[in-house]
């Protein structure tokens, strides 16, 4: 049997679909996890610096130094590797007693800790990011939609609530989508703290190989199959949410604006 033609024969390996299955389930639930909690980070970011200005006294004294904090959150993260905080976050982030305790989606006590680290690096990550597209959002909202708010007895918590972040979060749901691509590719760097996502599994197949080419030994194809089978599973994945995102801007571009009219 040809050395290609054995590398091949592992993708017909049941086993070693489904374990490669379970990676790309881990990486799409990181990826979630990661981008719904780093959208309310980074809302929460965007809000701070956008609307933490004015004020008196000591209320301006607390906002700017709020709006400082944010801003520098923002521009460190966004502006360093995610490798970097990856690591950082696997050396120095602690980890609920309850990971260290308990077996979480089949994972050993030690793979659960990693997976709350990486989550973690993530979504300090992501949520900087998204902070920025929150931002553009928000600006992208026409300052009279503030008035006719406080014009019909809207306070400024409400007017957030029920008519900026909505219109705000409708106008980002293609960017806010491209980022969910960004993030499920960016997952696969977590391969490097052993993290049981797809390509950390990708790569204890193919170091594996030699247990299931038939062959004894790991062949140059085995590398070309395996992380080709990864290539194509990520390409898959991500061509897709692509065609969700053109066809969402699509639409969006045939909607007309919604405004709040003051005399309603």
């Amino acid at each position: 049997m040809d050395t290609l033609g054995a590398s091949l024969s592992m993708l017909g390996n049941q086993g070693i679909i489904i374990y490669l299955l379970k990676g790309v389930a881990f990486t799409l639930l990181i990826s979630v996890i990661s981008v719904l909690a780093g959208l309310v980070w980074g809302s929460i970011l965007a809000l701070v610096r956008n609307y933490c200005v004015g004020g008196k006294g000591v209320g301006k004294v607390v906002r700017r130094i709020l709006r400082f904090l944010a801003t520098a959150y923002i521009e460190i993260f966004r502006n360093t590797p995610l490798l970097l905080w990856i690591f950082i976050c696997l050396v120095f982030c602690p980890v609920p007693k309850y990971f260290s305790t308990h077996q979480i989606f089949g994972l050993t006590t030690a793979n659960g800790s990693l997976l709350f680290r990486a989550c973690i690096a993530l979504i300090l990550f992501t949520s900087s990011v998204i902070a920025e597209i929150v931002r553009g959002g928000l600006n992208g909202v026409a300052f009279g939609q503030f008035e006719a708010a406080h014009s019909q007895g809207f306070n400024t918590v409400q007017t957030m609530w029920y008519i900026i972040l909505p219109q705000a979060y409708r106008n980002i749901i293609p960017t806010l989508l491209s980022q969910v691509i960004t993030t499920i590719k960016d997952s696969s760097y977590l391969a490097n703290v052993a993290v049981i996502e797809l390509m950390a599994r990708t790569r204890q197949m193919m170091n594996s190989a030699y247990m299931y080419n038939g062959t004894g030994t790991v062949n140059v194809s085995d590398v070309f199959v395996m992380f080709g089978a990864a290539a194509v599973i990520y390409f898959i994945i991500n061509f897709t949410l692509s065609c969700v995102v053109r066809t969402m801007q699509k639409r969006q571009k045939k909607r007309p604006a919604v405004a709040v009219n003051a005399d309603t």
